[in-house]
């Protein structure tokens, strides 16, 4: 039986080849204007982590091109919170990119997916 077993832990955790950054946008009173203006705050920075890319190519009958579409998933620690509406930065492969979560995460023992897309800006 794998559950609770820290070796199976530690030898998914040894192909985590990332590290994350999540950030989240709080609101700070700036004491010169007396207004309450958004500033972003680190709540979690260099957590080990993996990136996977999935390209899907689907075509339709009416359609003269295939859309090619990519699904990006984190496997990261079950223990790290990722607020929604959070910026996760993550530097794999020499690569870093901001992402935002897409959907709801999978939780499991040793690791929860999460839905990545794209960073586009804050909300």
């Amino acid at each position: 039986m794998v559950i609770n077993n820290p070796a199976y832990k530690k030898a998914i955790q040894s192909l985590w080849d990332g590290r994350a950054t999540v950030t989240v946008r709080v609101g700070r009173l700036n004491e010169a204007t007396g207004r309450t203006e958004p500033v972003e705050q680190v709540t979690v920075k260099d957590a080990a982590c993996r990136l996977s890319h999935k390209t899907v190519t689907t075509t339709d009958p009416t359609e003269e091109a295939a859309l090619v579409t990519q699904t990006v998933v984190l496997y990261i620690d079950p223990s790290v919170e990722i607020p929604e509406g959070s910026k996760i930065t993550v530097t794999q492969n020499g690569v870093t990119r901001d992402y935002e979560q897409s959907g709801k995460a999978a939780v499991f023992t040793y690791h929860k997916e999460v839905p990545l897309e794209l960073f586009r800006e804050w909300a």
